[in-house]
């Protein structure tokens, strides 16, 4: 494999492949840029087909990282980290400590936090072995409830300007995935009146959900079909790609899930079917803006600066407009601006 001609690979700084024997960890620390400060994202548990497909992930990830760092407006750089292996049978004590101690060995150069089948449990042992995490009970905790508070109100933004409308009352909204950001928002689009109509692969969420918002549940494959106002993928990414893309019968795309187009091209695709996307690292960029406030946790400020979302998420869509550009394309562009800027 010729790694420095990956695509994904977009000239980061470093790349760490950790293993331990003792404890099975097999994780891949992706560091993308520590220019507006150390690199800061959460580590990813997923049982992946092949080591390969773990690293274009890792470094899909890290690289948004920088972008969504960049666009908060945090004093952070971008990497992630995934840990390859099935979260039901492969945690343990031995294996969250040994994972420290590979932070360890980056000397606060990348700090990690939570991401999908990582919990807040799994970050405190990491803890008692290095102090390069964040996302710690405590202090700013689990980040999940404003992942989706800012995705929540990226939606509205983007219903503000497709739709010119603050209410969400008698819209639909399609939502893949239920776990704990997807819920949540859930239960913000059910308080604002919204219908729902959801997939996951756990049947006691969607039982939940059905239960609790009164909404819709269908098929995985069947939530591209559905007749919606919006389309909010909020499980892994990819999910907008050649196969769905023509399916989906939608104005709007705005979710939490990262990685969300399955290649850059569809940002333009998007575009000439009339889909105003809501670029993902713009979106959910809530779970890290709280984390950067770990050291003096504040929640009232943290929740203010998530709100910043709106505005941002505005710009973009207002920049695109005026400049004929796909809305992912005006964000990476924004980001990239504010890097050479050195964050200013």
């Amino acid at each position: 494999m010729a790694f420095f001609d990956l695509v994904d690979f977009d000239d980061h700084e470093q790349v760490v492949f950790c293993s331990d024997a003792a404890s099975g960890l097999k994780a891949i620390i992706a560091i993308h840029s520590t220019k507006l400060g150390p690199a800061v994202g959460g580590c990813r548990l997923w049982d992946y087909a092949s080591d390969q497909d773990a690293l274009v992930d890792v470094l899909r990830l890290s690289k948004g990282m920088t972008y969504k760092n960049a666009l908060a407006g945090l004093t952070m750089g971008g990497g992630k980290s995934v840990i390859i292996g099935d979260a039901k049978t492969i945690k343990s004590e031995a294996l969250f400590k040994a994972f420290g101690e590979a932070l360890n060995n980056l000397n606060g150069r990348y700090i990690s936090a939570e991401d999908v089948n990582i919990t807040t449990e799994d970050i405190a042992i990491a803890n008692s072995v290095t102090p390069f995490v964040t996302g710690t009970e405590g202090k700013s905790g689990n980040p999940a409830p404003f992942t989706a508070l800012g995705t929540f109100l990226g939606l509205k933004a983007a219903v503000k300007h497709k739709l010119n409308t603050d209410d969400l009352s008698g819209l639909t909204v399609a939502v893949q995935g239920l776990g704990s950001v997807g819920f949540y928002l859930c239960e913000h689009l059910h308080k604002a009146g919204a219908k729902l109509i959801v997939t996951d692969i756990n049947q006691s969420a969607l039982t939940k959900a059905e239960k609790n918002f009164n909404a819709t549940v269908v098929g995985l494959d069947e939530i591209y079909d559905v007749d919606a106002d919006i389309y909010a993928p909020c499980a892994l990414g990819a999910t907008i790609n050649d196969d769905t893309i023509n399916r989906l019968k939608v104005s709007i795309i705005a979710g939490c899930a990262n990685n969300q187009l399955a290649e850059p091209r569809h940002d333009q695709v998007l575009v000439e079917r009339g889909i105003l996307y809501a670029p993902d690292y713009v979106i959910n960029a809530g779970g890290i803006i709280n984390v950067s406030f770990e050291d003096d946790y504040d929640v009232d400020k943290s929740t203010k600066k998530v709100e910043e979302i709106y505005d941002t998420l505005l710009d973009i869509f207002t920049k695109a407009e005026q400049e004929n550009k796909p809305t992912g394309q005006v964000a990476d562009e924004m980001a990239r601006e504010i890097i050479a800027r050195g964050g200013k």
